[in-house]
């Protein structure tokens, strides 16, 4: 079963004013960033954006599932993250100049919220909330890729599923999850670079030890802090 925001699906306006960087922001002004952002609807296999483009505007999940990935020349894929609903993602390529890194791709049928860059720059320019929120933010995704190196080389599967499952439920990142999330097994695969098979044993482990409970079409975290040790 889906959650709930997959059963009544946020406007663009709810997701920005229930944003933490919106916190501080008058009505007056909520409405000029209002119209500094547009939406978009993405299919599934679609990109967001693309490695290589300009960046021009910053991105919030509405509704659905993205994954970053960066291709190589040799026909590698590294996933960086997933990006579920009410994430923001980009912020390090608007505060530089240099073309995106990498691609961000829909898992499924995807909403996104997409602010123009003078928007973002107008923020940067007015709001110490937006500010603060930033700086959180860059930490928190800063820990999130240190710990994807480290699980990358020294982690067994079990624990690289149970680390993508943590960061999926990162309540500084993606404040707009709750302990459900509609999220399917071939999807952790992407996420993980491991087969449905071996997300299917691994969910198994974890869930027997009381970390979390697999259902139809989602996960329910028991015991995140649990989780996010046996991540290691």
């Amino acid at each position: 079963m889906a959650d709930n925001s997959e059963k009544n699906p946020a406007t663009l306006a709810e997701t920005l004013r229930n944003s933490r960087w919106a916190c501080d922001l008058s009505d007056a002004e909520f409405a000029r960033v209002e119209a500094g952002v547009f939406e978009r609807k993405i299919d599934v296999g679609g990109y967001v954006c693309r490695r290589g483009e300009p960046v021009e505007h910053w991105f919030g999940v509405i509704e659905g599932l993205l994954k970053l990935t960066s291709d190589l020349e040799s026909g590698k894929t590294a996933t960086l993250a997933g990006i579920p609903p009410g994430g923001w993602f980009g912020e390090g390529s608007m505060l530089k100049t240099e073309t995106r890194r990498y691609d961000a791709v829909a898992l499924r049928e995807t909403r996104v919220a997409c602010m123009r860059r003078e928007t973002f720059q107008w923020l940067l320019d007015h709001s110490i909330c937006f500010n603060r929120y930033l700086l959180v933010q860059l930490n928190e995704r800063l820990g999130q890729f240190i710990g994807l190196l480290e699980s990358e080389r020294l982690l067994d599967t079990d624990a690289r599923v149970a680390r993508c499952l943590a960061t999926l439920f990162n309540p500084v990142l993606y404040p707009g999850t709750g302990p459900h999330l509609a999220v399917s097994q071939e999807e952790i695969g992407y996420l993980t670079g491991v087969s449905r098979q071996r997300v299917n044993r691994s969910l198994k482990v974890l869930q027997f030890a009381g970390y979390l409970t697999v259902e139809y079409g989602g996960i329910t975290i028991r015991d995140l802090a649990g989780l996010r040790r046996f991540a290691g």
